[in-house]
């Protein structure tokens, strides 16, 4: 793939316990291009957390190569990476990790402040995503004051407000009710339709099927990459 954003070849990652180096990953190659969506998946302990870690250059693998659109992140200066990483990578998490005592508008704006945008340029930019994501009428709202989908919302605004070609998202709909599920769901089918390459961790096989491709993980080995099944119509 001559345009991937995420290019990785022979990556391990382990780490020190009392009774030596456990391995988390082992020797896993993966590359996603410029506009793909993309379902990580396994069971608990097969490493897919700490493999979206190191995607989002929140820890560095033990060997092995990691490229982040172009740059061999191990070369990178820690502010490099911190430049790299606000510029490429927008996260979403289960747990939607707003600030409580801000209002939605400021939340979505916050990243903006670290990368020196001014404070209205910070609320324009904030106010459209608010209302990209059909939150328009909450600008001044509190976190507390609205639903957890809309909470879900707002994450996803902030994590668009730096204009990122990437989103990791780690299981964005855990803490969601089915229905409000699908519709962050759908929320992510348009950003991709856009060209936002998304690559997502999710337990939940309806959850990814939204992907156009499933990468499986075990016992810190990709052991399955393949396009998603396409659901059968009832005749």
């Amino acid at each position: 793939m001559s345009d991937s954003v995420i290019r990785i070849e022979g990556l391990h990652k382990s780490y020190e316990t009392s009774a030596g180096l456990f391995p988390v990953l082992k020797d896993v190659d993966l590359q996603i291009a410029t506009g793909e969506f993309v379902a990580i998946m396994g069971p608990s302990g097969s490493g897919k957390s700490t493999f979206m870690n190191i995607l989002g250059c929140l820890d560095a693998p033990t060997a092995g190569r990691y490229e982040l659109n172009g740059r061999d992140v191990a070369r990178l200066s820690r502010d490099e990476l911190a430049a790299l990483r606000g510029r490429t990578i927008g996260f979403v998490f289960q747990g939607f990790n707003l600030l409580p005592r801000m209002t939605l508008e400021d939340n979505v704006a916050l990243p903006l402040i670290y990368c020196g945008i001014e404070r209205d340029e910070r609320r324009q930019r904030a106010r459209e995503l608010l209302a990209k994501v059909g939150l328009e009428q909450y600008f001044e709202a509190m976190p507390n004051k609205i639903s957890g989908g809309q909470q879900q919302r707002v994450a996803i605004a902030r994590a668009l407000v730096n204009r990122p070609r990437l989103i990791l998202a780690d299981e964005p709909t855990g803490n969601l009710d089915s229905k409000t599920g699908e519709e962050i769901m759908a929320l992510f089918d348009t950003l991709n339709r856009e060209g936002i390459t998304i690559v997502l961790v999710t337990h939940e096989a309806d959850i990814a099927q939204h992907a156009q491709r499933q990468v499986h993980f075990l016992d810190g080995r990709i052991v399955s990459d393949h396009p998603t099944p396409q659901k059968e119509v009832p005749a």
